[in-house]
């Protein structure tokens, strides 16, 4: 079982930067893909990021790639998403993510195995 607690959501001006961070609970961190996953209001939940249990593996949506990095720190049991020069469109709630079974197939929010309770991101001027 894994617990995650997703933070740093706020509102953030466009071309500005945020920084989310994932805590997760439990001494197995390491054993977990671990994705990003956003929504937006009356959108599908749709897939951000996604980092390999070792970190040497990352993909990145086409939305957000060049802008947003997704990386982990084992030590702390925690995945990080900077988001870097953000848009409106990037507003809405993200999630993070653990996912057992390796690598495969981490675009789809059904392969994940357990979830966070998400953070509100809001881009406006």
């Amino acid at each position: 079982q894994v617990q995650l607690v997703e933070s740093g959501g706020g509102l953030g001006q466009p071309g500005g930067s945020l920084r989310l961070s994932c805590a997760a609970s439990g001494r197995t961190f390491s054993s977990y893909a671990m994705g990003w996953f956003r929504q937006a209001p009356g959108k599908e939940r749709e897939f951000v990021a996604a980092i390999s249990r070792s970190g040497a593996g990352t993909d990145y949506a086409d939305s957000v790639k060049g802008r947003f990095t997704i990386s982990r720190d084992n030590t702390k049991n925690t995945v990080y998403l900077q988001m870097n020069s953000l848009k409106p469109e990037d507003t809405a709630v993200y999630y993070c993510a653990a996912k057992n079974a390796g690598y495969a197939n981490v675009w789809y929010r059904t392969a994940y195995d357990y979830w966070g309770q998400g953070t509100q991101v809001t881009v406006s001027s």
